[in-house]
């Protein structure tokens, strides 16, 4: 791939060096809405196509190799095709992909799901991370006898109804940052939703307070990402979450820790890093092992709601839960991640996300990277990133330059300056994520600079 140049805009070296991507996206949109049929993987001009992934690196339809620091939005915690994974996946293929009838790997993936997470005593599994919060929000709703449930403005929680509610607000609808309404996603939202809805600030345990203690009896549980992800991957401050978690449990309201990304921070996720435990956990992406594997869990009391030898018990059915392959790939990964593994994959992410800064400091580029564990997420503002109202001040001119820069020196990273760091991955690897940064911000400080960064 030729160099980018300075004079070339990002987006014309793009379309220059991937012919190909955008002959298949021309295909694709004859016959399907906008030609995907997944929205996250859409950017303009036209996404990037992949033919294969192998460890770190992902490879286009036009043969350029690139770092893969997206990792297909985190999920791929070991890289792709891990041989530990691959072997699991041909040993159960040759034994059939799926019946309809239970299957003994998933209760080896079940079991270790639960001696891992301090909160869960027993799981279900699912086929998404959607799926996965849609069940834990029904439980608590059954549970409680209540109907609302209260959620973070700026938490993603997948795309069923009830999460689609306040995920990225028009902050002219939103109300005050300490007092947020609820407002619908996109059209095709049913009002009913959004009227049993409450949102609430995240990391602002005073604010949060007030509104549950308002609106009492109501809820039936709340909701949070004790990592926000696709929201900016923000951390809970110290003592937020251990504060919601004594006031849900005086309030008689379920507390939901949605885990799907950053259950990858520790053997027990993110609630294992703060000490707070949840009533229930929904979890997906890394435990799937690369394929669609999902799963809720919690308290023994709370899930014997699905019992299907209990009287009223709630259905749960999924063609595909429990899949075999998933279960297989799931637990083949698993076995890879010991706390050392984990150990040193949040060190490389506490040196990237330092180096990162130093880059941005010496250029006086005004930029704030916030993370936790491997993961990492770049916002070009002078305001520290603590909840949605201030992500939402990242300059997005800024955000496509470096995202669509990085893609010409070989970088993959989320549209938004999300990354994520797999186990493959090399301190050269790092190290040329950082260089590729600072080129890009080099190439592109003059017009930063008039942008008022």
């Amino acid at each position: 791939m030729k160099a980018p140049s300075r004079t070339e805009s990002a987006e014309a070296t793009y379309v220059r060096t991937t012919p190909s991507s955008r002959a298949l996206y021309e295909q694709a949109c004859k016959v399907m809405p906008g030609g995907t049929t997944r929205t996250t993987v859409y950017f303009a001009p036209y996404p990037l196509y992949i033919e294969r992934g192998q460890g770190a690196w992902v490879w286009d339809v036009d043969g350029i190799g690139r770092l893969d620091f997206l990792q297909n939005y985190s999920a791929l915690i070991l890289g792709h095709a891990h041989p530990r994974v691959t072997a699991a996946l041909k040993a159960q293929l040759e034994r059939g992909t799926s019946v309809a009838a239970a299957n003994p790997i998933e209760i080896k993936l079940a079991a270790e799901l639960c001696r891992r997470i301090p909160s869960v005593e027993t799981v279900r599994f699912t086929n998404s991370g959607t799926e996965a919060t849609m069940f834990a929000m029904r439980l608590a709703r059954t549970f409680t006898g209540r109907q609302k449930i209260a959620r973070f403005e700026g938490g993603y929680h997948g795309t069923h109804d009830f999460a689609e509610v306040s995920t990225k607000p028009d902050l002219g609808l939103a109300g005050l940052s300490t007092s947020p309404r609820p407002v619908p996603d996109s059209a095709g939202t049913p009002q009913v939703v959004v009227a049993d809805t409450v949102i609430l600030p995240y990391n602002d345990l005073p604010s949060v307070e007030r509104i549950l203690r308002r609106h009492g009896k109501d809820v039936a549980g709340v909701i949070v990402e004790p990592v926000i992800g696709a929201g900016g991957v923000i951390p809970g401050e110290p003592g937020f979450l251990r504060g919601l978690r004594d006031l849900t449990r005086e309030l008689g309201m379920i507390l939901i820790f949605d885990e799907v990304i950053s259950l990858r921070i520790a053997p027990g996720g993110a609630q294992e890093h703060y000490g707070v435990t949840p009533d229930l956990t929904a979890m997906a992406k890394v435990i799937g092992g690369g394929l669609p594997v999902g799963a809720f869990g919690g308290r023994a009391d709370l899930m014997e709601i699905l019992d299907p030898r209990l009287p009223n018990a709630i259905p749960h059915g999924g063609t595909y839960n429990g899949h075999p392959l998933g279960m297989a790939a799931g637990l083949a990964t698993l076995e890879v991640l010991t706390p050392a593994v984990y150990e040193e994959l949040n060190r490389k992410g506490e040196w990237v996300r330092g180096r990162l800064r130093e880059v941005f400091e010496a250029h006086d580029i005004a930029a704030q990277v916030t993370g936790i564990g491997s993961l990492f997420n770049i916002h070009f503002t002078s305001v520290p990133v603590r909840d949605h109202r201030s992500m939402r001040s990242s300059n997005p001119r800024m955000l496509r330059d470096l995202f669509l820069g990085l893609v010409n020196h070989g970088i993959l990273m989320a549209p938004r300056a999300m990354g994520s760091i797999c186990t493959p991955m090399t301190q050269e690897d790092l190290q040329a994520l950082v260089d590729a940064v600072e080129q890009v911000t080099i190439e592109r400080e003059s017009e930063w600079r008039e942008l008022g960064a």
